[in-house]
């Protein structure tokens, strides 16, 4: 089958195709026509979201990146519904053997017993407690979160153990979970962080199709600033000639709802990502996709990424180095990142490694 006709944009879904070169993908997808026109509707329709169980056999994972400002992390979930072309947890798909295209925001795979995994893991004598993130891969109020609240039960553990967390979300299911929130947050042991990338309804839809609307973002700023737990923004990720332009409007408005804190990160583009988001680009706006591209290779060091500690999250260069002071400025104006606490991690106390197992004292 033609390959313009197999990456067409999808209803609700944000890549347009499955990468068939996905680094560790066993099989090799062909695609082709039976004659009956099975092809074109498959392209047509919009894949349905299937939920698997992730077999992990802890909660907590570790990471020693230098420029990443956390040692552990917990995502209750791998793959993420919201479908955000520029997800760079994509490229997590293909050691599951699944292409970070499609797959990745249709195969979704749920660690239903988190919470007992993370009981477990805080009880160890040998845990030293630090500030963990919840949702550092992918987003953990993603759609499936309503129905199987496994967040919401990681997060009574964490309470119960008085363990600081921070949050990274674009939903405002986060609501939802204020009873807890409100709590840790009159003992400093939460901040939640909501993920802002463009206030345009048009652009969010075809960038993040199945994540919240931006008022609905702004929204639940404005309900967790209100209940006392502190928020901030991140206008993230700064795309190139496509919601840039945005940077000031976005920490204007998530200060004017509530927002004590902020920070951007730009276009990451690592592994698949890269031949996702050209597809992406040509499906959606061809005319911009030369100029995007070239602002990225030129943020880059001439590629369309640039791994480099320090330099992958900020870039580097004349249009890097624009972006990073119109932040500053802004940040500046708005009293963004003046008033920043850390959280308290003395407080912990290890739970029970079994929530039945009652105190001998």
């Amino acid at each position: 089958m033609d390959e313009k006709l197999r990456d067409r944009a999808k209803k609700g879904r944000g890549a347009v195709a499955n990468d068939a070169s996905a680094r560790f993908t066993a099989l090799q997808r062909s695609y082709g026509d039976d004659g009956w026109g099975s092809a074109d509707e498959a392209v047509e329709s919009a894949p349905a979201t299937a939920v698997g169980r992730d077999s992990g056999r802890t909660a907590i994972s570790w990471n020693k990146s230098p420029d990443i400002p956390f040692d552990r992390s917990i995502n209750p979930y791998k793959g993420c519904e919201h479908g955000c072309i520029y997800c760079f947890a994509r490229p997590t798909h293909a050691y599951l053997d699944l292409s970070p295209g499609l797959d990745f925001e249709t195969k979704i795979f749920a660690k239903e017993n988190a919470a007992e995994l993370l009981r477990k893991d805080l009880a160890k004598p040998s845990y030293k407690p630090d500030v963990i993130t919840l949702g550092a891969n992918t987003d953990p109020y993603q759609p499936v979160e309503r129905r199987l609240e496994i967040t919401r039960r990681v997060l009574e553990v964490l309470a119960e153990a008085r363990h600081p967390v921070s949050i990274v979300t674009k939903s405002a299911t986060v609501l939802r979970d204020l009873d807890i929130l409100r709590e840790m947050a009159d003992r400093r042991l939460v901040r939640v962080n909501v993920s802002v990338t463009t206030l345009d309804r048009d652009l969010a839809r075809k960038l993040e199709p199945r994540a919240p609307t931006p008022p609905r973002r702004l929204e639940a700023i404005r309900g967790l600033a209100a209940a006392g737990v502190p928020v901030g923004v991140l206008a993230a990720p700064m795309i190139p000639a496509l919601n840039d332009s945005e940077l000031e409007k976005i920490l204007t408005a998530a200060v004017e709802a509530g927002a004590d804190t902020g920070g951007y990160i730009l276009l990451r583009l690592p592994h698949e990502i890269k031949n996702l988001f050209e597809g992406w680009l040509e499906t959606h706006f061809p005319a911009r996709k030369e100029h995007v591209l070239s602002l990225v290779r030129q943020s880059r060091g001439g590629r369309l990424y640039d791994a480099d500690w320090g330099q992958r999250m900020k870039g580097k260069g004349h249009y890097a180095r624009l972006i990073q002071q119109r932040f500053r400025l802004a940040a500046r104006k708005l009293n963004l990142n003046a008033d920043r606490y850390d959280l308290d991690c003395s407080q912990f106390v290890p739970p029970a490694p079994d929530p039945r197992q009652m105190a001998l004292f």
